[in-house]
């Protein structure tokens, strides 16, 4: 993390330094806000900047084949959007948005003249300078100023659609159609957009103040709508409000929320950990932080060299945003689901949508890094372009987004090649295992993180989302895509445990655990890691502890203490949508039926082999049981607000252990091998790479065979073999040649300090992070370890045998 800078008084003379991270040119500030104004910016040159990002600007190559496609798309989504358009209608501008109670009938209608007039604005498309249609879409303009948007018309709905939604396309439109608007109609959508979108400080009918996303959002309204106006003066403003100059720093988009100098921040936005939360204690890296990056690096591009050049030290956070906050949450083209929040229920964002916004914010940045990190960052993105065989970047892209991506494809610097990393994420109580072979994410909540969110009627069926959610992302790489969400069954997620059945639609949104303990430990360097929650359901008095221990290519699942007073308990072992209906199951050697509408019972199973999806182990025998289905469902009836009402089918497999009625004690233990072939799955059931040391409800624990690395997770204080800790804790101790590597961690995040006690004798210190302690005792030797304000991260201690 980046130190903090001071606040108050002393936060305009900070922005005056240049940023890391910044544009061409920086120019020291001088001015104070409200003794001083701004010099008319050059309106027309910005105007072209903000074209250039619509358009790609001008000189494009028509006749290479990358180019014309997307020329092409640009001509074909015109033709579409413009389907109806008829400012004729007195009831809406378009037949399907004419409702005056739904306000993103609003945001579509200027969505949709946006995208008419970016055809209409790029050479090349059927619709390009066309006069009768540059005509259609100024009457459209008018027709929404006058029925719908403007300081004569009452808001409704949603205060998104109204300040950002529309102001956004709005804006856009009438960039891209200045010269034929005329100064009348231009005063009158600059004022329309002032009317709901003055201020880049504070947002909503109520004027709040705007964090994270919202916060860049606004600003990039009231940005473009002041160049619009030639209003150097609002342009400070924007300037300023991604700092928060007027706050004193309190909201700034650009600072950590966990700041070194130990001012609060707005608890929105991101930590040092790449942690990104919105709504308050929602984990939304997917959604909100991928907009609040795609919005602020189009600001920057805007703003870039001027007198409103961003300056904010900072600013350089960015850089550790795309490190920490969406590298290690990409898989192959894919956002981590876990963190993308209610977006998974939008039909619009799947087949790998929110990584593509990912790749455009973060090629718009590359030019503004100094050589070095330009360099790193560029085989980043062609790493992610490269690997991602599902979607091809380059033919959905913008483009602008496009010249850029072929820039950084053409360059000399090689690809980085695929994440090899344990990350996890204390401030989300999420954590990200990447091996070359596959990916997997956990999801957890606690009482610090939010289990799901379910509001504007969207992701209604969200209830288990948190709850030891599990998912694996193989070569499939289509697999969350393709209709996963509406038709997965959300009462079976993978890795859950659950009271079986079918809550009421939006049940328990937005509400937080009873317990703490949620989080884990990692092994710098490795992919060697302990994650754990406590999990106390909601709507039952279901509870239980469950852990994943990552050792490199083998996840050890193990639950303790499952208890429920009512109800069926069920631990989902697998449920996956299958990319061959028919892909096989092999059940200690032995293929099941292939058959839709299969279901068994398969008592005492070893190991079990899913075709093109991987082994799972029994150390101890376990009855499992297994279905096979065909899933039909709508969007609609996860997504009241943008979901379908088209019927889609999908095949699933899915398999779980089944606790019985009222469970009390219950536990399971199974080793998940993802992208394991039959071979090596079976012959890790002859022999497990992974024992079980420890499963009760003081302490789970585990041992690898091959070096004899034990991994822990304490609940309370206890002992497991040569290892002991005072409460709560997360322990990796990693034997390798003369050396003993120990990481721990408070995952409950309350702890002052972590004393843990090794009976291993004659070790010494080697090496040790900062507040972590050592002393010899007589059954070996004692660890203290300071975690007070640490919030969950993982501290190291490295021994030496004498």
């Amino acid at each position: 993390m980046n130190p903090g800078t001071g606040r108050g008084t002393t936060r305009r003379t900070v922005l005056t330094g240049a940023a890391a991270l910044g544009a061409a040119v920086t120019l020291p500030l001088t001015l104070t806000s409200g003794t001083a104004h701004a010099a008319a910016p050059d309106a027309a040159a910005l105007r072209a900047r903000w074209h250039t990002l619509l358009t790609g600007g001008a000189g494009l190559d028509l006749t290479d084949e990358r180019i014309a496609a997307a020329v092409a798309r640009t001509g074909r989504a015109a033709t579409t959007a413009a389907t109806g358009l008829d400012p004729s209608r007195t009831d809406g501008l378009f037949a399907d948005l004419t409702s005056t109670t739904l306000s993103n009938h609003v945001t579509t209608s200027f969505k949709r003249l946006a995208t008419i007039a970016t055809a209409w604005a790029v050479p090349g498309t059927p619709q390009y300078g066309d006069t009768a249609l540059a005509d259609l879409l100024l009457a459209g303009v008018d027709w929404m100023l006058t029925h719908r948007y403007g300081p004569e018309h009452t808001r409704f709905d949603n205060d998104w659609d109204w300040e950002i939604g529309s102001a956004l396309a709005l804006n856009d439109a009438s960039v891209l159609l200045y010269d034929v608007l005329g100064a009348e109609r231009l005063a009158r959508i600059t004022t329309a957009v002032r009317h709901y979108t003055p201020d880049p400080n504070l947002w909503r009918a109520d004027r709040q103040i705007a964090t994270g996303a919202n916060r860049v959002w606004i600003s990039t309204v009231v940005a473009v709508n002041a160049v619009l106006r030639a209003d150097g003066d609002a342009l400070i403003r924007v300037r300023d409000a991604l700092s928060d100059v007027e706050g004193s720093g309190a909201n700034s988009v650009l600072a950590f929320n966990d700041r070194a100098d130990g001012s609060a921040g707005t608890g929105e936005g991101f930590y040092s950990d790449g942690s990104f939360l919105q709504h308050y204690k929602h984990p939304y890296n997917g959604g909100y932080g991928k907009e609040l990056l795609n919005n602020l690096s189009r600001l920057l591009n805007l703003l870039a060299g001027t007198e409103w050049t961003v300056t904010d030290p900072e600013l350089d956070n960015v850089r550790a945003w795309v490190d920490e906050g969406f590298d290690p949450l990409l898989a192959r083209g894919d956002v981590l689901a876990s963190v993308c929040g209610r977006e998974i229920a939008r039909p619009s964002k799947q087949g790998h949508a929110s990584a593509q916004t990912v790749i455009e914010a973060v090629v718009r940045l590359i030019p503004s890094f100094p050589g070095d990190t330009a360099d790193r960052f560029t085989a980043l993105v062609k790493q992610w372009i490269t690997e991602d065989t599902y979607r091809d970047f380059l033919a959905v892209t913008d483009l602008a987004s496009l010249v850029a991506a072929r820039r950084v494809l053409d360059s000399p610097v090689p690809a980085r090649g695929p994440l090899v990393a344990h990350k996890q994420h204390p401030r989300m109580d999420k954590a990200a295992h990447h091996r070359p072979s596959f990916a997997l994410g956990i999801s957890a909540y606690s009482s610090r993180i939010y289990n799901y969110e379910s509001i504007q009627n969207e992701n209604l069926h969200g209830w288990h989302l948190s709850d030891g959610m599990v998912l694996l992302y193989t070569d499939d790489l289509g697999h969350y895509s393709e209709d996963y969400w509406p038709t997965v069954d959300p009462a079976r997620l993978p890795g859950t445990t659950v009271v079986a059945g079918r809550p009421a639609d939006a049940a328990g949104q937005r509400t937080t655990s009873a317990t703490d303990w949620a989080g884990g430990t990692a092994l710098p360097g490795t992919t060697l890691g302990a994650y754990g929650m406590e999990l106390r359901a909601y709507g039952s008095s279901l509870r239980g502890l469950k852990s994943w221990f990552c050792l490199d290519d083998v996840i050890a699942c193990v639950g303790s203490g499952i208890t429920a007073d009512a109800g069926p308990v069920e631990t989902v072992v697998e449920n996956r949508k299958l990319r061959d209906p028919h892909a096989t199951l092999l059940v200690d050697g032995k293929a099941a039926p292939t058959d839709a509408g299969w279901s068994a019972r398969l008592d005492g199973a070893r190991w079990l082999h899913a075709e093109g999806i991987g082994g799972y182990v029994f150390p101890k025998p376990a009855t499992l049981r297994a279905l096979r289905e065909e899933r039909t469902a709508t969007w609609r009836e996860i997504n009241l607000k943008y979901g379908t009402d088209t019927p889609v089918t999908r095949p699933y497999l899915t398999l779980w252990q089944d606790h019985g009625a009222a469970p009390a004690g219950a536990g399971y233990f199974w080793l998940q091998a993802p992208a394991a072939s039959a071979g090596r799955t079976r012959q890790w059931a002859a022999a497990p790479p992974v024992e079980l040391v420890c499963d009760s409800t003081a302490v789970h624990a585990v041992r690898r065979r091959a070096d004899g690395l034990l991994a822990a997770n304490f609940w309370t204080a206890g002992a497991s073999q040569e290892l002991s800790a005072d409460g709560p804790a997360s322990v990796l101790v990693r034997p390798e040649g003369r050396t003993v590597t120990v990481a721990l961690s408070d995952p409950t995040q309350l702890r002052s300090s972590v004393v843990v006690d090794l009976a291993r004798r004659g070790l010494t210190v080697a090496a040790a992070d900062p507040g972590v302690r050592a002393t010899a005792t007589g059954r070996g030797i004692r660890i203290t370890a300071d975690t007070a304000n640490l919030h969950g991260a993982t501290l190291n201690l490295t021994l030496k045998r004498s």
